[in-house]
C-alpha cells in the first residue's frame, strides 16, 4: 500500500516531510484531522528500522490525537510528529530550531509539544523559531512537562476500570504492573504508591529502573515475563501494540489501564478478544489525553488547577464509557471511537452550514 492509499485509509489530511542536511534532522508531521481546530500533538524522536516504520507510527498516532482531544471535549484537532534518529545528529540548538521553522512553515496548522525522546528544554529551542508549540517550561509561561497531568489522568482512568470490574474504585492491596517506567510511568507510580497497591515494574532502561526502585518498594519483572506476570491491572505506559494476538491469551488480569498510545494492535479484533476474556479495557485515547488537556489550556492562557480540573472530568467519562460498552456487550475501544467521532462529524456539519 502506498503512502496515498495509507491516508486515504486513515482519513488523514496532510502529511509533511522534512529534511536538513546540515543539522542531520529528517523526519514527518502528520496531520490526521483540523475540523475541531489546529491539530495538535508531540514530537517523538526515534530510531526507526526504516522510513516506512516512521510513516506508519506517524500515521497511526496523529489520528490517535483527533480522537483524545475530541473525545476531551477540547477544541484541537489531531496531529503528530516523528523524527527519525540519527545518531550523527548533534541534537544541539541549531538541530531543534531547525524543526521548529518547519512547524512554523505550517502557519499554526500545527501545533508540536513533548513526547518520547523529546523535553522542555528542546521546546524552548523549538519556540524560539514558531509560536505553534506547546509544553514551553513554566519560566516562558507555559504548562512545562506535560507527564504529571497525563499519569494523573491515566490513573483515574484506572480507578474508573476497576470500579467498574469491582463496584469499588480502591487500588490498595491490588497488583498493578506498569509496563515503562519513564516520565508518565513514574508519576503513575506515584499515585499508586500512594494509594498503597502492590506494584510491579518493567523496562528496558535500567537507569529508569533503578530510579523507581530507589523510590519505592516494587518488584521488577523482565520485561519477557511481563504479560503472564500475577497482576491485577496490566499499565502499559511503553510503545503501542502490546495488546496482540500474542499476549492477550497470556493476560491474567482483570483490567487493562495504561498511558502509551494505540495499545492495542487491532482495534476491532483485539478490543473484543479483551471483551471476551471478561478484561476490563480502559480505552487509551481516553484516559491518557490528560497530557494534551494540559496543553491544550496552555494555548488558551495556562493555569495549572484549570487543567488539573479538566482531566478530573476522565474519571467520569471512562465510567460512562465502560458501563455503556458493558450494557450493549461491544468493547469499550469502539464506544470511545464513535463519541469522539460523533463529535467531529456534528462540528463538520456545524461549520460547512456557515
Amino acid at each position: 500500500m502506498n503512502v496515498f492509499e495509507k491516508m486515504e485509509n486513515m482519513e488523514h489530511e496532510q502529511l509533511m516531510f522534512f529534511n536538513d542536511n546540515k543539522t542531520g534532522l529528517k523526519g514527518i508531521i502528520g496531520i490526521h484531522n483540523s475540523v475541531l481546530g489546529p491539530a495538535l500533538g508531540g514530537t517523538r524522536l526515534w530510531h526507526y528500522a526504516s522510513e516506512q516504520e516512521a510513516i506508519n507510527d506517524v500515521l497511526r498516532l496523529s489520528r490517535g490525537m483527533s480522537f483524545k482531544s475530541s473525545i476531551s471535549g477540547i477544541h484541537l484537532g489531531g496531529g503528530k510528529a516523528v523524527i527519525i534518529d540519527n545518531p550523527n545528529a548533534k541534537k544541539d540548538e541549531a538541530y531543534w530550531r531547525s524543526y521548529g521553522k518547519f512547524v512554523d512553515n505550517l502557519g499554526g496548522k500545527y501545533i508540536t509539544a513533548e513526547d518520547v525522546g523529546t523535553n522542555t528544554r528542546f521546546i524552548e529551542y523549538i519556540s524560539l523559531e514558531t509560536d505553534h508549540v506547546a509544553g514551553k517550561p513554566d519560566y516562558l509561561g507555559g504548562g512545562g512537562d506535560p507527564s504529571p497531568v497525563t499519569a494523573y489522568g491515566v490513573y483515574l482512568g484506572m480507578k474508573a476500570a476497576q470500579k467498574q470490574l469491582s463496584g469499588s474504585e480502591s487500588l490498595e492491596g491490588k497488583k498493578v504492573l506498569v509496563q515503562g517506567a519513564g516520565h508518565v510511568g513514574q508519576y503513575l507510580i506515584d499515585h499508586l504508591a500512594k494509594e498503597k497497591a502492590v506494584i510491579s515494574i518493567a523496562d528496558i532502561n535500567k537507569a529508569n529502573l533503578k530510579m523507581v526502585s530507589d523510590k519505592y518498594k516494587v518488584k521488577v519483572v523482565s520485561p519477557t515475563d511481563v504479560y503472564h506476570a500475577d497482576m491485577d491491572i496490566y499499565a502499559p505506559c511503553a510503545l503501542g501494540a502490546s495488546i496482540n494476538d500474542s499476549t492477550i491469551p497470556q493476560l491474567k488480569c482483570g483490567v487493562i489501564a495504561g498511558a502509551a498510545n494505540n495499545q492495542l494492535a487491532d482495534e476491532l479484533v483485539h478490543g473484543n478478544l479483551l471483551r471476551d476474556k471478561g478484561i476490563i479495557y480502559a480505552p487509551d485515547f481516553l484516559i491518557n489525553a490528560g497530557g494534551v488537556i494540559n496543553c491544550y489550556i496552555e494555548t488558551i492562557g495556562y493555569n495549572r488547577p484549570r487543567a488539573l480540573a479538566a482531566t478530573e472530568n476522565i474519571y467520569d467519562q471512562t465510567l460512562a464509557v465502560l458501563d455503556n460498552a458493558a450494557k450493549a456487550h461491544r468493547n469499550a475501544q469502539e464506544v470511545a471511537l464513535e463519541i469522539a467521532m460523533q463529535r467531529i462529524e456534528n462540528i463538520g456539519k456545524t461549520r460547512q452550514r456557515r
